[in-house]
């Protein structure tokens, strides 16, 4: 399998999250967080929070001190959006994130290749 159809980049705005599901090598649903940043870069990663069951697309984004980031919505763990590492508690364990590339108007996701830190 290669770069999958994740969604249109239209429906993604700058500065927002949004949750989608992709399917896995194996055959599985997988859902991933995809994260637009305010400059129009858009990423990928595993949308559950590694400390609590909570949709990372849900999350806020936010762009500090130059490193965008998710962030939970249930408990406030912030992820930053290129390597998946949490930037603060409670959350410890970063989330995989996944290769995204632009083709026109589609995302697409690479789910083969996961990026793990």
């Amino acid at each position: 399998m290669t770069a999958q159809s994740a969604a249109f980049l239209d429906d993604l705005a700058p500065g927002s999250a949004m949750t989608v599901s992709v399917t896995a090598a194996d055959g599985s649903d997988l859902l991933l967080a995809l994260v637009r940043a305010q400059d129009g870069s858009v990423y990928a990663l595993d949308d559950e929070c590694s400390h609590g069951r909570a949709s990372l697309g849900d999350g806020d984004v936010l762009t500090e001190r130059g490193v965008c980031s998710v962030e939970c919505w249930k408990h406030g763990s912030r992820f930053d959006v290129t390597t998946g590492r949490p930037l603060g508690p409670p959350a410890s364990q970063p989330v995989t994130t996944y290769p995204v590339t632009i083709d026109g108007e589609i995302v697409l996701v690479d789910v083969d290749s996961p990026v793990r830190t």
